[in-house]
């Protein structure tokens, strides 16, 4: 992936995507008692805190520097520090097995062998019991100019999502058109798939 694209992107605007979390991941992650929680492709941090200040002990992964910074500079200026974050190739990436007690992926859009790789390595990552929350842009997430990969081969569809889990107790699975109020970049309606699903 280009990472000079996206530490453009996150130097260039006060904030991409808010500094509200995911309402989503925000719905899910209320639900699971706090522990340590797994956060690839974080940006700037907005799942990252809140699920810190929560109590979650979180660690977080993205290609850019600069979205590393501004998600610790907040942080600090909250009082959080319950927040590894870590500068990392997700494509490349190596996960401890049964290290966290949730993984959230939030719009991670990755070419499908390093989406296949990396979903592998969150499902390893995941202790029994663990849960895992995901929320991305469907295929036909193209019909509409609110945020995401124009791409086609960059989107999901639910039967990629399913294949990538199915070893997981799946407890929700749908695509859907929800509005989006994430800042300029997410906002508007948008087709998504999200699941839910629990490490057997």
């Amino acid at each position: 992936m280009d990472k000079e694209f996206w530490n453009n992107r996150y130097g260039q605007h006060p904030t991409v995507y808010g500094d509200e979390p995911n309402e989503f991941f925000k719905a899910q992650i209320k639900s699971v008692k706090p522990g340590k929680l797994l956060l690839p492709a974080e940006g700037e941090g907005r799942n990252a805190i809140y699920a810190a200040s929560l109590g979650w002990t979180v660690t977080a992964y993205d290609f850019s520097e600069v979205a590393k910074a501004k998600t610790l500079e907040r942080a600090a200026s909250l009082g959080i520090s319950r927040i590894d974050y870590q500068v990392y190739d997700l494509g490349k990436i190596k996960l401890p097995g049964k290290e966290f007690d949730a993984v959230a992926l939030i719009y991670v859009h990755l070419p499908m062998e390093l989406r296949k790789h990396l979903h592998l390595q969150c499902k390893q990552s995941l202790k029994p019991g663990g849960k895992l929350i995901f929320e991305s842009f469907s295929k036909d997430q193209l019909k509409y100019n609110t945020g995401g990969p124009k791409d086609s081969a960059l989107l999901h569809s639910m039967s990629d999502i399913h294949g990538d889990f199915a070893n997981l107790r799946i407890d929700e699975l749908e695509e859907k058109l929800i509005e989006l109020k994430e800042g300029s970049f997410h906002s508007g309606p948008a087709s998504v798939v999200r699941l839910t699903a629990f490490k057997i």
